[in-house]
């Protein structure tokens, strides 16, 4: 039996913010993948997140149920994750590519967003672009 004390810590838990979800509240999102430097189609993926759940929570989801999405990452100590390569297609420092993140929001807005994969939390129903280009 829970006492009082350890039943109010539990309560207070579950209703603070930024507090791991414990229903299954799912955020829906796309994810284009788009290049910029060569003729090829694009390719959108449909998959989801834990409420208020980071990005790369949903690509790995994404990658561990879709055989035609992977993506590589490194962590950089200083800023997080760092995207390095999207469906085999690799950002590279002597070619000055990189993998560019964009987002359109609900309301067809475009942004940039100022944290990555690691920190930018997908609002339902965007579509987050990972763009391929060059600097």
């Amino acid at each position: 039996m829970m006492t009082p004390v350890l039943l109010s810590a539990t309560l207070l838990l579950l209703l603070l913010p930024g507090a791991p979800a414990t229903n299954s509240n799912q955020t829906p999102i796309k994810i284009l993948v788009a290049n910029s430097l060569a003729n090829a189609p694009n390719q959108t993926y449909s998959t989801s997140l834990a409420f208020r759940g980071i990005l790369l929570g949903g690509m790995r989801r994404l990658q561990d149920s879709n055989q035609g999405f992977s993506f590589y990452y490194t962590e950089d100590p200083n800023y997080g994750p760092f995207l390095v390569c999207v469906n085999g297609q690799c950002g590279c420092t002597a070619g000055r590519t990189y993998w560019e993140l964009l987002v359109i929001k609900e309301n067809n807005e475009l942004i940039r967003p100022d944290v990555g994969i690691g920190c930018y939390i997908p609002c339902a129903n965007e579509t987050i672009i990972l763009n391929y280009n060059s600097y």
